[in-house]
């Protein structure tokens, strides 16, 4: 079976196992991290502030990653990002107890910034190399993104579970030493066997060329901005704080069931939207264009909110079980609009521009969870959830008019 594969298909597969093993490690930081500074008494906004540079040089990194790979190549930023992502984990190691708030702040902040780059460098170089590689046979683009996409998120899935549970039985340090040992085996790996030449290297390549001039490809990195902002202003403080005061008195037996719960429904819901993003070109219609779908969707998607905000003011006994239900329902929407997007930045770029506009498209995406993440922290602190949701309504709001400016007539 493996003989019977080129160069570019192993590479392919090897990428896409590497980025599966990233994700992982990823969705664990996140839980160990937001649920151990929780726990220790950080309040939501701090949390927040914990991961705001891990965003904002994802964005930078996202700006400026596709230039770079244009004049180095893929396979070096591919490199490097888990290579970086090593370092954070074991920077973060070095925690000591015993220094103060401020610094604890500034020096987790200053780790998860490493690990912001390290994730958008793996991130920008694994998409683009599924333009690069993945074979397209028939025109099966479209399920090739889907596939890596959702299944990523699948793997993000279990990172959350995996981080919850190796936090209340292994602890934080060990935890996190475990999973740098894990991607150096991949990084090995990829060293012994992946192919060096796929890509398309050109050193005269201008920085200003990261700005496409595509207007569709601009109104679709705003659209990112607002969908992703609107998913992380529930998702990355607000829920775990909300699930943490519903299930925990901050007794050890309390929380470590608190762990596990907030854990299982982080890795369920994020499992189920991976699961979801790889079946959208099964579950979208074929007797309507992607182009007109596209716009169906997202109108869609900003109801969920606006019923969750409804329903949970005159149900209030029931607003845990009617926020968890709403939350699938708002899951199952969003991965179809996400998996739309992504294949749209594909769609919309050729070969010798596909790093510079998908490390461009992802800038937007990082920008986007920066502000959902500062939003999530704030309005859990000042509004509570309910707040979260109302901005979330919003944010879909803005990345609807967004869509309304693509050019969509033939897709």
């Amino acid at each position: 079976m493996i003989k019977s594969l080129n160069n570019n298909e192993v590479s392919f597969i090897l990428v896409t196992l590497s980025y599966w093993f990233f994700m992982l490690t990823d969705g664990a930081i996140r839980m160990i991290v937001l649920l151990h500074f929780h726990t220790i008494g950080y309040t939501p906004l701090q949390l927040a502030y914990l991961f705001l540079l891990y965003e904002f040089f994802g964005m930078i990194t996202n700006l400026t990653a596709g230039w770079i790979a244009k004049k180095i190549g893929l396979n070096i930023t591919l490199f490097t990002g888990i290579i970086l992502q090593i370092v954070s984990l074991l920077l973060l190691t070095q925690l000591d107890k015993s220094w103060n708030l401020t610094t604890s702040v500034i020096f987790v902040m200053a780790t998860q910034g490493v690990s912001g780059v390290a994730k958008d460098l793996t991130k920008m170089s694994s998409k683009s190399s599924v333009k690069l590689l993945a074979p397209d046979k028939n025109n099966k683009l479209f399920q090739w993104v889907t596939i890596m996409t959702g299944s990523k998120n699948a793997v993000k899935g279990f990172g959350f579970l995996l981080g919850s549970l190796l936090l209340a039985t292994l602890g934080f340090q060990i935890s996190l030493i475990l999973m740098a040992a894990l991607l150096s085996i991949i990084l090995l790996l990829l060293f012994i066997y992946l192919n060096n030449d796929f890509s398309y290297i050109n050193k005269d390549t201008k920085f200003s060329d990261i700005f496409s001039k595509n207007k569709n490809i601009n109104y679709l990195s705003l659209g990112r901005v607002f969908l992703f902002g609107a998913r992380d202003t529930w998702l990355v403080v607000g829920l775990p704080v909300f699930l943490y005061s519903t299930l925990s008195n901050g007794t050890n037996d309390d929380n470590k069931q608190a762990f596990f719960i907030i854990g299982m429904f982080m890795a369920l819901w994020t499992i189920f939207y991976g699961f979801i993003q790889s079946l959208t070109p099964k579950i979208l219609s074929k007797n309507q264009s992607i182009g007109k779908q596209t716009k169906n969707w997202a109108s869609l998607l900003i109801a969920i909110p606006i019923l969750l905000l409804v329903l949970s003011s005159y149900f209030k006994d029931y607003s845990l079980y009617i926020t968890i239900s709403l939350l699938f329902v708002f899951g199952f929407a969003f991965a179809i609009n996400s998996s739309l997007h992504s294949f749209l930045i594909l769609r919309y770029t050729d070969k010798k521009r596909v790093t510079l506009d998908v490390g461009f498209y992802y800038m937007s995406n990082a920008f986007g969870r920066l502000i959902g993440t500062f939003l999530s922290g704030l309005s859990i602190q000042l509004g509570g959830f309910i707040t979260c949701i109302f901005i979330t309504a919003l944010m879909l709001t803005l990345n609807r008019l967004s869509m309304e400016k693509l050019d969509l007539k033939n897709i």
